[in-house]
This record gives C-alpha cells, structure tokens and sequence, in this order.
C-alpha cells in the first residue's frame, strides 16, 4: 500500500433526518475510534445535516463532506450548492462524480472535472467517483471506462493540485441494493490501473478508495489489497454500528 492511513467512510445518499444524522455523529463522539483510529474517518451526509454534523464532529479524526457541488461560486442556479457554501457549513470533502448523478442528473465526464477545480479552489478535498457500467464489464471495456473518466477528472488542474485528489472505484454492477461485490483481487487490479493512469496524467500517486457493496465479511479483504487504500462504505455503514464495527474489522486485521 502506497498510503500509511487507510480512509475508512460512508455517503448517507438521500437518507437520515436531523434528527438520525445528529444520533449518528453523536454515535461517533462517543467512542475511542473517532479519535485514536489509525484511520482517516469520513461521513457524506444529505446537505440538509452538513452543518450540524460537521459540528458535533469537531474535535474528532472524523471529516464530513458534501455529496455534490456546482462549478460555480454563486449564481441563478436554483437548487444547487456550491464549494463555498459546502466549506461554509463545515464540509471538507466533496464527493463528485456517483454514478446516480452521472445516470439520473445528466453528471458528465465535462462537469465532473468542472467540480473537481470548483471544490480544489475553496479548500475541498475532491473525492471522484469512477465506475464501470455492467455492460462495459461484461464487454470487456472497464479499462477503457475508467481512464475515460479519470483522465477527464484531473484535466482542468494543475498537476499540483491533483496531488490533493482522491478517487473512489465504484463498479455501477456492485453498487445499491441486490449490487455484486467485486472480488478483491479484481478491484486491486483495477485502483492499479487507476493510479498507473493518474501518475501518468498528473505525476502523482493518489489515493483510491474502494466502494461497491463493502460489508463485514469483505471489508479486511479488500482492504488489505495492496492499491486499495480505503474504503467508501454503503448501506452497510448506515448505522453507526455498522460503521464502526467495519473500522474495528479493518484496522484490527
């Protein structure tokens, strides 16, 4: 592994009240994990909780994020949220990119990268979603996928900035509910091609998460991948429970 911290987290989607976000952070708060773990912690809650969240996590290893931002810094762009006001409300993270905004939210390789510069500009720490559809899997096409969409990620940045980048490798088969895992073995070899592609592009190694149906019983398997260099946990990590239970598992092994 390139990286000594594993980064260990979780995107709420479009899940939790105020009131079930703050019992989650409150959750966090509590244990010795949030503040000794060797691993760099995350949670992407609904906007909706960002403020609120990021507040009670203050103090923690735990960083919160936002699950989307617009490209530009203010505007007549009614119902988006911009990198500035994500960083206003305690965000430090920006997730960009989740294959449910490239499908339903018309999220292309274009506005992706368009982010990716708006998020670096006011302190965020991009984190890209990449994945390969089940029909380019099965035709064979999930390298030509994945260095579309990573090459166009980094295209409007400085080679330095790229260097505070990080990617999360998402197969669009694996992710939701009823997704297929992937097998470990394939996913570390994909985060190698993944980073080959990066350091090509940009001269760095960055950091690539895996997320696609990550549970307890594969968590320390492809953790312990040698690309693999966190995890960007589901359903499974929806409890606090359930999150930290994953973050024993791994950092135990």
């Amino acid at each position: 592994m390139a990286f000594d911290t594993l980064w260990i987290g979780t995107s709420w989607k479009m899940n939790k009240l105020r009131a079930e976000a703050r019992a989650f952070a409150e959750a966090l708060v509590g244990t010795d994990l949030a503040r000794n773990t060797a691993a760099q912690l995350f949670v992407i809650p609904p906007f909706t909780a960002v403020a609120e969240v990021a507040g009670l996590l203050a103090g923690t290893r735990v960083r919160v994020g936002v699950q989307n931002v617009h490209w530009a810094e203010a505007g007549a762009w009614t119902g988006e949220i911009s990198a500035p006001m994500a960083a206003d409300c305690g965000a430090t993270i920006a997730e960009i990119g989740h294959s449910e905004r490239r499908t339903y939210f018309g999220e292309t390789d274009e506005t992706v990268s368009m982010k990716v510069a708006a998020a670096l500009r006011h302190g965020l720490t991009p984190l890209v979603c990449v994945g390969d559809t089940r029909d380019e899997h099965d035709a064979g096409r999930t390298a030509e996928a994945l260095e579309r969409q990573v090459r166009a990620a980094v295209s409007r940045i400085s080679r330095a900035e790229a260097e505070r980048v990080v990617i999360a490798y998402e197969p669009v088969w694996s992710i939701g509910e009823g997704g297929t895992p992937a097998e470990p073995g394939f996913a570390d070899a994909q985060h190698a091609r993944i980073k080959a592609t990066l350091a090509e592009v940009t001269g760095h190694e960055l950091r690539v998460l895996y997320g696609g149906s990550v549970n307890p019983g594969n968590c320390v398997a492809l953790a312990a991948q040698p690309h693999i260099d966190g995890l960007f946990i589901g359903r499974s990590a929806w409890a606090p429970e359930g999150f930290l239970g994953i973050v024993g598992q791994v950092g135990a092994a």
